[in-house]
C-alpha cells in the first residue's frame, strides 16, 4: 500500500475551519467598507447637498472646467450660468463641481 496511514488522518477539518477560512475575507470587506464606500457615500451626499442649495448669484465650477455665475435656477435639474459677458449657457445641476463663491441670502439684515 502506498498511502500511509499519516496522510489518511490530516483530512478532516470539521466544521471549525470552514468558519475560520471567511473570517479573512470578512475582515477585508469590513476594512474595504469603511476605508472606501463610506466616505465615497459622505462626499456624494455632501455634493448633493451642495448642488441642490445653488442660487443666483454663486460662482461655480463645472466638471468640465467651465467657471461661471448663476444667473437663473430653472428649475430641479437645471441652471443658467453666464460664462462671460453676454454668454449664458444650461447647466445640469449634477454637473456643478464645486462652488467658489456663495452669496448671502437676500434680507438678511
Amino acid at each position: 500500500m502506498l498511502v500511509t496511514p499519516a496522510y489518511a488522518q490530516a483530512a478532516g477539518g470539521g466544521a471549525g475551519g470552514a468558519f475560520a477560512s471567511f473570517i479573512p475575507l470578512i475582515l477585508i470587506f469590513a476594512i474595504m467598507y469603511f476605508l472606501l464606500i463610506r466616505p465615497q457615500q459622505k462626499r456624494a451626499k455632501e455634493h448633493k447637498a451642495m448642488v441642490e442649495a445653488v442660487r443666483r448669484g454663486d460662482q461655480v465650477i463645472t466638471q468640465g472646467g467651465l467657471i461661471g455665475k448663476v444667473t437663473k435656477v430653472k428649475d430641479d435639474n437645471e441652471v443658467e450660468v453666464e460664462l462671460a459677458e453676454g454668454v449664458k449657457v444650461r447647466v445640469v445641476r449634477a454637473t456643478i463641481a464645486q462652488v467658489t463663491s456663495k452669496t448671502e441670502p437676500a434680507g438678511s439684515e
